[in-house]
C-alpha cells in the first residue's frame, strides 16, 4: 500500500486537506479495516459517516455517505487516507485466505448457502459470478433502488445526502465480466430510471447523483450495443431514451438525447452490414 500525502492532496482542495488533518489529529476515525486494497472506516462528524477507499488505484475511488458536495474528496475521506499514510491498517485479507483454506468444504458450503438465502445482494453477485443470467427484471431492481431514496429521508420527500449505489454497479460489472451484457443492461437501466425519477428530490450532493446517473447511462448504452444484435432490440432502447428525454427530469434531457443519438448511429451501422 503506497499512499502519500501528495497523492491525497491531489484529490481534494487545500481547505479540505487541512480539515482532514484536523479530523485525524482529533481521533475521529473509528473501526478502520483493510482487506486487500479496500480500506473501510467510520469517521465522526456531525454524525457517524462510513468511508471506503481503494488504496491501490489512482484517485483512491473514494466513497463517503456525508452530504459534502464540493470539489474533490471530503474531509472524512482525507482523514482516512492520511491515517493510511501515518499508520496503515493491517491487511486482513491474508487472515481471510488462511481461514478459507483451512475451512471444511461442507461447512463452507453450508455457510454460503445460508448467507445466499438471506442476502439478496450477495446472491445476485454470486449468481452473476458463476455465469447465471439475472432473474430480476428492471422493475424489480428499480424497486430496491427506489427504496434507498425513501429510506434516506423517510420523513420528507427530499434527499440531502449521497446514496451508495455500489451494490448495483458491482452487480452490473460482474455481469459484464461474464460477458452477460443483457443482464448488465437490465441493472443499468434500473439505475437510470430510478435516478431520473428521483433526481428532483435531490437537495444535496448533486455531483454524486449526477456522476451516478452518467455512469449508469453510459453503462446501459455500452451494454445494449454489445448485447443486442438485432435491430428491434436497439430500436426499443432508443424509444426508451427518447421517451425519457421528453418526460423525465428536464436537466437530464440532454443526456438522454445524446445517448439516443449514439444508439441510432449503432443501428445505422448494423443496417449497413
Amino acid at each position: 500500500m503506497d499512499v502519500t500525502e501528495d497523492a491525497v492532496w491531489d484529490i481534494c482542495t487545500d481547505a479540505v486537506f487541512e480539515r482532514g488533518e484536523q479530523y485525524l489529529a482529533d481521533g475521529r476515525i473509528h473501526g478502520i479495516h483493510r482487506a486487500a486494497s479496500t480500506v473501510t472506516a467510520v469517521v465522526s462528524g456531525s454524525r457517524q459517516y462510513d468511508v471506503r477507499v481503494d488504496v491501490v488505484i489512482d484517485g483512491f475511488a473514494p466513497w463517503c455517505d456525508c452530504p459534502y458536495d464540493g470539489p474533490g474528496a471530503c474531509k472524512h475521506v482525507v482523514a482516512v487516507l492520511l491515517r493510511c499514510v501515518d499508520d496503515p491498517p493491517a491487511d486482513e485479507g491474508e487472515r481471510l485466505d488462511t481461514a478459507l483454506n483451512s475451512a471444511d468444504a461442507d461447512q463452507l458450503r453450508a455457510f454460503l448457502r445460508d448467507e445466499l438465502a438471506t442476502n439478496t445482494d450477495l446472491r445476485d453477485r454470486f449468481l452473476a459470478r458463476v455465469g447465471e443470467p439475472t432473474s430480476q427484471s428492471v422493475d424489480e431492481h428499480r424497486t430496491a433502488i427506489d427504496r434507498r431514496f425513501e429510506e434516506t429521508n423517510p420523513e420528507y420527500p427530499v434527499v440531502l445526502e449521497p446514496i451508495d449505489f455500489t451494490q448495483w454497479f458491482d452487480l452490473a460489472s460482474e455481469y459484464r465480466e461474464q460477458e452477460r451484457d443483457a443482464s448488465a443492461a437490465t441493472v443499468y437501466r434500473a439505475l437510470v430510471e430510478s435516478l431520473d425519477d428521483n433526481m428532483e428530490r435531490v437537495d444535496g450532493a448533486y455531483d454524486h447523483f449526477s456522476r451516478a446517473f452518467s455512469r449508469a447511462l453510459d453503462g446501459y448504452v455500452d451494454c445494449v450495443t454489445t448485447a443486442e444484435r438485432d435491430a428491434d432490440a436497439i430500436t426499443d432502447a432508443v424509444a426508451f431514451l427518447d421517451e425519457r428525454a421528453t418526460s423525465g427530469t428536464p436537466l437530464l434531457a440532454e443526456h438522454f438525447e445524446k445517448a439516443a443519438v449514439e444508439l441510432r448511429e449503432k443501428l445505422g451501422e448494423q443496417s449497413d452490414e
